[in-house]
C-alpha cells in the first residue's frame, strides 16, 4: 500500500530532526569549523545525499538552529517588556530554564550554538548582527524589568545592567558546564539562580 502524503511528511519531518539533532550535537562538540557534512550524516545515520535534499550546506543547517534559538530569546525578550510583575516574570523565565537544564540538553546545546557564530568561523556568517541585536534587545529588556522591580522593592538594588549581565554570564557558563560535565553537572536551583536579584525572604 502506497505512503500517504501525510506520511511521507512525517517521514521528511522525522529526518530533519535527526539532521538538526546530529547537527547541533556535532556544532556544539567539534566547533562549526571542524564540522563537515559527512560528520553530520552520520551521526545522524543517514546518507550524505538524503542529508543534501534537506540541506545544501552546513552553513543552512547552522543558520536554521541559530533562527530557531533567536526564536526562543524574542519570545522571552517580549514576555519581559510585557505588564506582569517584574518578579513574576523573572521567577517563572527562571523555572523554565531550570527544568529546561535539568531535562535535556537542548537549552544548553543553544546557548553554546549561539556563540559559535562568533568564536567558530562564523564571522562572516550575516546571521551575527542579527543575533546581536537580539542579544542587545533582551538585555535591554532585562535592564528594564530589574529596575522596574527594584523600583516595587522585589529586587536588590545595584546597577541594573550589571545585574543583567551577570545573570546571562551564569547561564551561558552552566551551559557550558553541562555539557564538559555530563551526569556529573548539578543545576542550582531557581532559589539559587535568583539569589543575587530577588530580596532576601522573598
Amino acid at each position: 500500500m502506497p505512503r500517504t502524503k501525510e506520511q511521507y511528511e512525517e517521514m521528511r519531518n522525522a529526518t530533519r530532526q535527526k539532521i538538526q539533532s546530529a547537527g547541533m550535537q556535532l556544532f556544539v562538540q567539534k566547533g562549526f569549523g571542524s564540522t563537515n557534512v559527512q560528520d553530520i550524516a552520520d551521526v545522524a545515520g543517514i546518507s550524505i545525499g538524503l542529508l543534501y535534499r534537506h540541506y545544501k550546506t552546513k552553513e543552512s543547517l547552522f543558520n536554521e538552529l541559530v533562527e530557531y534559538a533567536l526564536d526562543g530569546l524574542k519570545k522571552i525578550t517580549q514576555m519581559f517588556e510585557g505588564a506582569d510583575s517584574p518578579k513574576k516574570l523573572m521567577a517563572l523565565f527562571v523555572d523554565e530554564i531550570y527544568h529546561d537544564m535539568q531535562n535535556g540538553e537542548e537549552l544548553a546545546n543553544l546557548l553554546i550554538l549561539m556563540s559559535q557564530l562568533f568564536f567558530s568561523g562564523g564571522a562572516a556568517n550575516p546571521k551575527q548582527v542579527e543575533v546581536l541585536e537580539v542579544n542587545d534587545r533582551l538585555l535591554r529588556a532585562t535592564t528594564a524589568l530589574i529596575k522596574k522591580g527594584q523600583e516595587s522593592g522585589d529586587f536588590r538594588s545595584g546597577d541594573a545592567h550589571q545585574m543583567a549581565v551577570l545573570f546571562y554570564s551564569a547561564l551561558q557558563g552552566l551551559a557550558e558546564m553541562k555539557v564538559i560535565l555530563k551526569n556529573n553537572f548539578v543545576m542550582p536551583s531557581p532559589l539559587v539562580l535568583t539569589s543575587f536579584l530577588f530580596k532576601e525572604g522573598d
